[in-house]
């Protein structure tokens, strides 16, 4: 039994070196476009959480504009040559996603630093978005490094 699993683990995980960052790429692709899309059309529940962290902007100016950028960052991962420019408009972006941790305790956790709220989870589980991002970087900072060295050689 054992030498059966270990060969199917094989070779499902040699499948999945070969298409895992790709099906990452996609998969953020989709959750950017879509969340983005939603606060587009004023339908994210997620708007009066960021109404309450960036309140010294109309949100009815500021969420669907906070909704076109992250659209771009989903159609920019879908675009392999915006690769390195999305990825750093991907964490920037994640970044402030942590403000309301520290700008609303009391929204985001019921026992501050351990007990996080629904709120508090849904901002906590953007570590694996970052995650995720990083380690598509890593997989197109390798190919693009490897065209760099190769055009300088040339040269």
């Amino acid at each position: 039994m054992k030498p059966t699993f270990n060969l199917l683990y094989f070779r499902f995980s040699k499948k999945m070196e070969k298409h895992s960052v790709n099906m990452m790429r996609i998969s953020l692709a989709i959750v950017y476009i879509w969340f983005g899309a939603l606060k587009i059309f004023g339908m994210s529940s997620a708007d009066d959480l960021v109404e309450q962290t960036v309140y010294w902007f109309k949100p009815e100016i500021f969420i669907p504009i906070l909704g076109i950028c992250e659209v771009i960052i989903g159609l920019g991962l879908l675009i392999k040559r915006f690769i390195p420019y999305t990825i750093v408009l991907l964490l920037m972006h994640m970044a402030v996603t942590f403000f309301p941790i520290f700008i609303l305790k009391t929204i985001c956790f019921d026992a501050f630093p351990y007990c996080p709220t629904l709120v508090g989870q849904y901002i906590i589980k953007n570590l694996i978005l970052i995650s995720g991002a990083l380690v598509i970087a890593a997989k197109y900072n390798e190919k693009y490094y490897a065209e760099i060295n190769s055009k300088l050689i040339i040269k």
